[in-house]
């Protein structure tokens, strides 16, 4: 779920201040300062210099040129503001990361550097970082994903011709039997531009795409000019099935090769440019194992608190052990959308359809078992097991991954309008 690049280079900062990020009292003690005013909260400078150091060490270690100077302090300032904007609706909304689900994420850094999640404070420390400081900033960068989930993914529509479309083209296409390793520079095309402004963006992608495969590298193109989150990366986007590619690379992909960068595609909200870095052949499931499970859902908003919510949750977890019917309750508690009116039915749903910590009682429970209220970032459930089987699930696969690769082909453009609009909606004095 979560990606870091050299977590040697790349987080050294938070070992210490980073250069020019606190200033000396009179008593030559270190005080931090404000970068900027974001809403009710603030951006320290400590934390701006802090991401900027993580950026040029990332970029030393990946062997590609950042934007000039001012640029790149432009886009980082930019970049520690959005995030603070999230990370305060996020509180607002209640979403609040679990231990449980940190320590997953941490047990995952852990064993890509050959270790434990005891052993993680050790291989930090001998790296140079604080554990504690490493722990809290992973639990903003989980809490931003996951409000980016809540407000990006959840919100997309994916109607049935899309599904039945995507089907179709995917037939005996040889994208679906490769694995890609790509990178990926996005230019928006904003709806209410005017025509001048659309053919300066659609020339600015050209000039992007040749110079790209004149020998430019990539990398430093996307950091210059990419608008995709991944920008300040390098624009890389990791290996992926070609199954779960997004739709919009599907026809991109067919005839390029390893090495190959595609010319401009045209979306409806933006262009798309992108390189195979690397390729190989895929494998494909066609048996799983699927639960069955209904749930309660009560989510935290602005009116009802995360205590409220729990509180809804264990009088309804009273009723139901005092015989009421777990169907009913549902349809008249559950905040679910998808599942309310159906008494709660989540349907069959095969393993990482849930996110970790209800997959983690799902996987707990017998069938006919009742878990008791739990949290998860979505707010408080209640969830019964009422099946289990084995599953061959080759056509159910065809129809969700196409679904992904749908959903995956809007986020880019879905997650620039959303974090546009919340940035225009938020207070912000830049005091550097």
């Amino acid at each position: 779920m979560f990606k870091f690049i050299g977590l040697g280079a790349s987080l050294t900062l938070l070992a210490a201040p980073a250069a020019g990020a606190e200033e000396l009292s009179e008593t030559g003690d270190f005080i931090d300062g404000v970068a900027a005013i974001v809403n009710e909260g603030v951006v320290l400078k400590s934390d701006y210099y802090a991401a900027l150091d993580a950026i040029r060490e990332q970029a030393r270690e990946g062997g590609f040129q950042l934007p000039p100077a001012d640029v790149l302090q432009e886009q980082v300032l930019e970049r520690v503001i959005v995030d603070e904007i999230q990370l305060q609706e996020a509180d607002r909304i209640g979403l609040n990361v679990s231990d449980q689900m940190l320590n997953e994420v941490l047990s995952n850094i852990a064993g890509n550097m050959g270790g434990t999640l005891a052993d993680l404070p050790g291989m930090l420390a001998a790296e140079g970082l604080d554990y504690q400081e490493f722990r809290r900033q992973m639990r903003k960068d989980v809490t931003i994903e996951q409000l980016r989930r809540i407000r990006v993914e959840q919100s997309m529509r994916i109607t049935p011709r899309e599904i039945e479309q995507c089907i179709a083209d995917l037939e005996n296409n040889v994208v679906v039997n490769s694995e890609y390793n790509l990178s990926h520079i996005l230019v928006t095309l904003p709806q209410s531009a005017p025509r001048e402004e659309i053919d300066e963006r659609v020339a600015l992608a050209q000039d992007i795409y040749e110079r790209a495969i004149n020998g430019e590298d990539f990398r430093q193109l996307a950091a210059r000019y990419s608008e995709s989150p991944t920008a300040l990366e390098g624009g890389t986007l990791g290996w992926m099935k070609g199954d779960e590619v997004p739709t919009v690379f599907t026809d991109i992909l067919a005839p390029l090769g390893e090495g190959d960068v595609s010319e401009p595609y045209r979306s409806a909200t933006s262009i798309h440019i992108v390189k195979v870095n690397e390729m190989r052949s895929a494998v494909q499931r066609s048996e799983i194992n699927q639960v069955r499970a209904r749930h309660i859902l009560v989510t935290p908003n602005e009116i009802i608190d995360d205590a409220t919510a729990k509180q809804r949750l264990d009088d309804a977890y009273t009723k139901l052990e005092a015989g009421d019917d777990f169907g009913e309750l549902a349809k008249l508690l559950s905040d679910d959308p998808g599942s309310a009116n159906s008494g709660g039915d989540l349907g069959w749903a095969g393993p990482g359809t849930f996110v970790p910590e209800f997959e983690s009682v799902v996987n707990d429970l017998e069938i006919g078992e009742m878990s008791e209220p739990f949290r998860s970032q979505f707010g408080w459930h209640i969830v019964e097991v009422t099946d289990r089987r084995v599953y061959d699930n080759t056509e159910d696969l065809k129809e969700q991954n196409c679904a992904n690769r749908i959903r995956a082909s809007k986020r880019d453009a879905e997650t620039q309008l959303y974090l546009r609009r919340i940035r225009d909606e938020a207070f912000v004095d830049v005091k550097m």
